[in-house]
């Protein structure tokens, strides 16, 4: 199985199972929430 199928039916099983699953789906959009209202941080040094 090449790589390109093989990511594919990956994220398709996981779609799958969030989709039958609320208790996940839940948990992952309120991870991405919490990511998405962190600040940035610039770790960069010079």
């Amino acid at each position: 199985m090449d790589k390109k199928k093989m990511m594919m039916t990956t994220l398709a099983l996981g779609t799958a199972y969030l989709l039958r699953n609320k208790e996940s789906r839940q948990k992952l959009m309120n991870q991405f929430q919490s990511f998405a209202g962190q600040p940035k941080q610039n770790n960069r040094t010079v």
